[in-house]
């Protein structure tokens, strides 16, 4: 047996622990015991009723993830017993541009997540993990780390000596600002205190600017880059950040538009993008060949990820709180086992 976290039906969605059967190998399949797994924006958002997708109906959620192979199918050659991993996102991702048959199977959305003892999945979605990372370290790559890798080479690869617009202190936002630095691009920020201004600064960015000080922060980011705009932004907010991000960005730079935390609409004039031959782009995570690249180079640096905060697992929804206060900096983990 194992315990397991899963969403309720009702009027007001929420989480319930259950115990439930251990789930058992097919030929392809790797079984997982999940040590720690992370939250992102987008778990409240589901039991908010505002993340605007599919999901599984009483899923256990969260699709971040890390632990050990304690057993695998008999056809299964991408892993062993005693293996540290994690795992994409999108289980069958594994290169080239996104489909709509890697949407419909999303873990943690669309089919069962990580805050659970135990993850039963096809041997597709295994990422071996960097000996130098912890597990709880390793389970807040999978959705922030890769959205921030396939981001910032989206629209055309990151170059050093780029700028970067970053947003927030979220996990893609600080991922990006690590990968950015590890391209030895310039990176520039928004926040909304000077606490996290200190944060971000600690962490790589070159300047901050307050959004609660200077509401009109894009002027700031463009007198930071002598009025040129930077090359690249990483969108996080959405609705209220468009439009500013765009008038910080250089002619011909891009912008990939990453969450909704501030909501769906935004309204972008299309002369803000044809003025500044803009290119816009959404993101959708990324394949395993991305993952695999991030991993690789977090280790060539021996990059760590910021971790907020860690929550043992019977303290899980006290991890959704703090996600849903929006005073994090860095990853919410909870820790499933030891």
């Amino acid at each position: 047996m194992m315990k397991a976290v899963r969403r309720t039906s009702g009027e007001k969605p929420g989480l319930a622990l259950h115990d439930e059967p251990l789930p058992t190998p097919g030929r392809h399949d790797v079984l997982i015991r999940i040590h720690a797994a992370s939250l992102n924006y987008r778990d409240q958002a589901i039991l908010d009723g505002k993340f605007g997708g599919s999901t599984l109906k009483n899923g256990v959620p969260l699709s971040d993830g890390a632990g050990e192979v304690v057993a695998i199918g008999d056809g299964v050659t991408r892993a062993k017993l005693g293996d540290r991993v994690t795992a994409g996102c999108n289980p069958h991702w594994i290169g080239g541009p996104p489909m709509p048959a890697y949407r419909l199977d999303s873990i943690g959305i669309t089919r069962d997540g990580m805050l659970a003892e135990h993850i039963l999945l096809h041997e597709n979605a295994i990422v071996q993990l960097p000996s130098y990372m912890s597990f709880i370290e390793a389970a807040s790559l999978p959705c922030a780390g890769v959205t921030a890798w396939t981001s910032l080479n989206l629209s055309s690869p990151l170059q050093p000596g780029q700028t970067v617009l970053v947003q927030g202190t979220g996990g893609v936002a600080l991922f990006s600002l690590q990968v950015a630095r590890m391209f030895g691009a310039r990176v520039l920020a928004i926040t909304s205190t000077d606490e996290k201004a200190d944060k971000l600064k600690e962490f790589g960015a070159e300047a901050v600017v307050n959004y609660r000080t200077f509401p009109d922060w894009d002027r700031e980011i463009l007198s930071l880059t002598d009025g040129r705009g930077v090359d690249k932004v990483v969108d996080i907010a959405g609705e209220k950040t468009i439009v500013k991000s765009a008038a910080s960005t250089r002619i011909g730079g891009d912008i990939a538009v990453v969450g909704f935390t501030s909501g769906f609409g935004g309204g972008l004039p299309p002369i803000d993008i044809l003025s500044r031959s803009l290119t816009l782009a959404g993101t959708a995570i990324g394949p395993r060949t991305h993952f695999g690249s991030l991993v690789a180079a977090m280790a060539q640096h021996e990059i760590r990820p910021v971790i907020d905060s860690v929550f043992p697992f019977a303290e899980y929804r006290e991890a959704y709180r703090r996600i849903e206060s929006g005073k994090h900096i860095g990853k919410v983990v909870i820790e499933v086992s030891k």
